[in-house]
């Protein structure tokens, strides 16, 4: 579990990955977007490297804990579009957060920080591929192609969505243009 001050130097470090990129990401630069030295960043967390760990498992808690508290009254349609709902709004409000996660240099950062983003991917596949494997059973979805393909198919179109949000300077609406896409995916993948 995080403390508060850690959750503001996360928080003020991706404001720093949206505005720099990861080569921008300093202890510095951190420290004096915080208003404190460098020594205090250092308290709290060993290295930038600490940091952005903690960060991504924010995010992957955060994901969990919401997309577990998601009805299970819901039926496989509403459920799938209540799980990117969830995620779109979540970034409507913490923008900072989808460098983060969609940033293809934190990737080659470190090992860690690979193992890291794997979890967070696999913590939203931990969500979605029994949703689509349902929704294939009871006919609500597609069949032909796997419930996996699926995933990485949804996926895809997910992060592609995510990315252009990021390089337009998060100009648009994600929420509607979020629900557009759930929308075309759904149907797509829909019998």
């Amino acid at each position: 579990m995080i403390s508060e001050r850690q959750k503001e130097i996360i928080d003020a470090a991706g404001k720093i990955l949206t505005e720099s990129g990861i080569g921008g990401l300093t202890t510095k630069k951190l420290a004096l977007e915080m208003g404190f030295s460098e020594a205090a960043i250092y308290r709290h967390f060993p290295s930038k490297e600490a940091i952005t760990l903690a960060m991504l498992e924010y995010l992957r808690e955060n994901m969990h804990g919401r997309l577990s508290a998601l009805s299970a009254n819901l039926g496989v349609e509403e459920r799938f579009k209540a799980i990117f709902f969830s995620q779109f709004s979540f970034f409507t409000r913490n923008p900072h957060f989808v460098v983060a996660v969609f940033s293809d240099g934190l990737w080659e950062e470190s090992d860690q920080i690979n193992q890291a983003i794997l979890a967070l991917m696999q913590t939203k596949m931990a969500f979605l591929l029994p949703l689509i494997t349902d929704g294939q059973s009871n006919g609500t979805f597609k069949s032909d192609v796997s419930a996996e393909q699926l995933v990485h198919l949804v996926l895809g179109a997910f992060r592609l969505q995510m990315f252009k949000w990021r390089v337009s300077g998060f100009s648009f609406d994600l929420n509607a243009s979020g629900t557009q896409l759930i929308e075309s995916i759904l149907t797509v993948i829909k019998n």
